[in-house]
């Protein structure tokens, strides 16, 4: 069975609803956890793990993330599928936009993670971020409630599909 934990961390709500509604979408053997909560034994316990941060202030992490970090760095991630989705603000932190995520990315890849779900930067309008992997790629979904909130349950929809999608490419049905 590949069971798929959904973790996040969130002050204002906003990944925490993106959470929510991501779980509620896959549903069949899924999982919702405040990163709070988190810990080793239980992240350890899934194939898929799917990973919600918002960026705060100038590009840092939500604080329950950043208080996470020593746990995460202790996770072995082989063979384990990864997804980043992340919540910012596009026009008030344009040259910080959805920074969190990387913070993320750069403990788990090199402890083996696979990392899928990533989604192109079409539609959005912001200065820089550091969760670009190219010109045209984010390392996962974006989310910005701020300004676009009309287009979130799109987006989730889409990145579900695409989840589904390179997961089955990897021999994985969910």
């Amino acid at each position: 069975m590949n069971n798929i934990g959904i973790f996040y961390g969130s002050d204002t709500g906003n990944t925490k609803k993106v959470a929510e509604i991501i779980h509620k979408k896959i549903n069949k053997n899924s999982k919702i956890y405040n990163i709070s909560n988190g810990s080793k034994k239980i992240l350890e316990f899934y194939d898929i793990l799917l990973f919600g941060i918002p960026t705060w202030y100038y590009g840092e992490p939500q604080t329950d993330w950043l208080n996470f970090f020593p746990i995460l760095k202790k996770i072995n991630f082989l063979k384990k599928y990864v997804a980043l989705f992340g919540c910012g603000d596009q026009e008030d932190y344009s040259e910080y936009f959805c920074d969190a995520m990387k913070y993320i990315y750069d403990i788990i890849c090199p402890l083996g993670a696979n990392i899928i779900g990533y989604w192109s930067n079409s539609g959005y309008f912001f200065d820089k971020s550091k969760s670009l992997l190219n010109n045209n790629k984010f390392i996962g979904l974006i989310i910005d409630e701020d300004r676009q909130s009309e287009l979130t349950n799109v987006r989730i929809d889409k990145w579900i599909i695409k989840l589904k999608n390179d997961l089955k490419l990897n021999g994985i049905n969910i």
